[in-house]
This record gives structure tokens, sequence and C-alpha cells, in this order.
């Protein structure tokens, strides 16, 4: 029982860290990535599409995305979509494929970002916490229901405590590489 809830927690953990890569990929720095782009949502005739589901996007030098539509109908929304993000970024159409340049970052565009980073951090910390918190409530419970002992409640509640211990090392190092990336030149 006591093994159940902590593997719960586990993956709970894991897909807390999965999601903060996902949010932290898609702050811009100076390099062009795929990522960067992949949660913009298109209006493709009325229905809100996440931009992968309906184009390619390659990104062949370091600063320059290509954005190659597989409907060709769909590359005035998908510019549309582009410059309504909150990516700052000014779209190239040829008619066939978007181009976005992305210029280089200025030092206060760079410590805006990792402010914003170290932010999200937090939150991935506060959710890896909060599973913790919601695991020990659930371990509590089964010790007042008598299905497990006090001594297994202190023993569990130290595992989740070492699994916690590191999760949080892991969102860090998510944190500490994002922000080396911000940073380079």
């Amino acid at each position: 029982m006591i093994e159940d809830v902590i593997s719960q927690a586990e993956q709970k953990m894991e897909k807390a860290i999965e999601n903060l890569k996902k949010e932290v990929a898609a702050i811009r720095t100076g390099r062009a990535r795929p990522a960067l782009v992949e949660h913009v949502r298109v209006d493709y005739y009325g229905v809100p599409t996440p931009l992968n589901q309906m184009a390619s996007v390659t990104a062949p030098e370091p600063r320059l995305l290509v954005i190659q539509p597989w409907d060709r109908q769909s590359v005035s929304a998908i510019e549309k979509a582009i410059q309504k993000s909150d990516l700052g970024l000014n779209p190239v159409n040829d008619g066939n494929v978007i181009r976005l340049n992305i210029p280089q970052l200025t030092e206060e565009r760079r410590r805006e970002l990792i402010r914003s980073v170290r932010h999200r951090i937090e939150d991935g910390r506060v959710a890896v916490r909060n599973v913790r918190r919601e695991a020990v409530e659930e371990l509590r419970d089964m010790e007042k229901k008598k299905t497990i002992s006090e001594d297994d409640l202190e023993r569990g509640i130290e595992r989740l405590q070492k699994l916690t211990d590191a999760h949080i090392v892991e969102v860090d190092k998510v944190g500490q590489d994002k922000e080396a990336e911000l940073l380079e030149v």
C-alpha cells in the first residue's frame, strides 16, 4: 500500500518536471528552436490548433525558423497567430513557407527572461512539494484507519522526502541549464 502511494507520487513528480521542461523550452533564447513556436495555437477553420499539428517547424540556421504548413491555405492564419503570440517575432511570409528571424537578445531582455525562468522553476518546486504533501496526507489517512503502523508511516514519509529532494535537485538543474543558455552570447 505504501509502495503504491510512493510510486504514484513519483509518477506525478516526473510529470511535473516534464511539464516544467516544456514550459522552459518555450522561453526564447538567442537560438532558433522548434519548441519556441510549438505552443502557438492557430485558429484553423474556427478550431484552435497547435502549430506543430499543422506544419513542420525546422531550424536550418541558428537564428532562423522555417515553418512549412501542410495546407497552403493556412499560411496567413499561422502568420497571424505568431504575431498575436507573446514571442515578439515578425514572421516573413512568401506564400509557401513562413520564416522567423530570431534576433540577438539584449542584456536587459536576458535578465527579464532569467527572472521568468526562476519564477517557473519555483512553480516547479511547488508542484513537486504539493505532490509530496498529498502523498503524506494519504499515508496519514492510512495510519488513522489502522491499515499501516506508525513506524510504516514514518518510513514512508522519510522515503517521500528523499524522493522529493531528488526531484527538487532535478528541477533546479533544469533552471540552471536554461539560465546558462540564456546568458550564452
